[in-house]
């Protein structure tokens, strides 16, 4: 039971955090969120809201890791595009309300452990990224540069469907970054294939 009240409250700070920002999350709304009784939040993180926000970053990457899941082996346009999903994914069910809480800790924090952290996020997306595509039929030497385009592309892609409230743009950089990883694939192939 404590372990379920602890994992829902890291949950629920990773949406409140993708939701609100940094400064916008508090205390009290995580507990309302979560469910979870008022004492619980020193209980379960000593470290208080640094040590909560740590955890709901290792959530974040978990559940994109999880997203991920079983597409190795599988051609680097649709791991491209399973990518694109997951974040079209999270604008739809949300209204454009939720972005990506990496994010939302990398503009805000002031802590070098919090930026260290969520740094750490993003070098272990690109490198489950990297890995997928090179198993989709991307080279090696292409496969971290297309991984990052690929991260960087599509953040700045929510960034813009939350302040247009519209896929429109979102579409666009997405036909773009596949057809980017599509042409990387093929060329890979045609090059084996001689």
């Amino acid at each position: 039971m404590a372990g379920d009240i602890r994992q829902r409250m890291i949950e629920r700070t990773a949406v409140l955090l993708a939701k609100k920002g940094l400064q916008g999350t508090s205390f009290s709304e995580v507990l309302e969120a979560s469910g979870a009784p008022r004492g619980s939040l020193y209980h379960h993180f000593p470290g208080g809201k640094d040590e909560l926000v740590m955890a709901a970053l290792g959530a974040t990457a978990d559940q994109m890791r999880e997203a991920l899941k079983g597409l190795s082996g599988a051609p680097a346009g649709e791991v491209a595009r399973a990518f694109g999903r997951v974040w079209r994914t999270i604008l739809e069910r949300s209204d454009f309300a939720v972005g990506c809480a990496v994010v939302a800790i990398t503009v805000a924090a002031e802590s070098p452990s919090m930026l260290n952290r969520a740094g750490e996020v993003f070098r272990s997306f690109g490198a489950n990224l990297a890995k997928l595509l090179i198993d989709g039929g991307v080279a090696s030497e292409r496969s971290q540069a297309l991984a990052a385009m690929l991260i960087s592309g599509f953040e700045g892609a929510v960034v813009l469907a939350r302040a247009q409230r519209s896929f429109e743009q979102f579409d666009l950089v997405a036909a773009e970054l596949y057809a980017i990883v599509d042409a990387a694939a093929e060329k890979r192939t045609k090059r084996r294939d001689r």
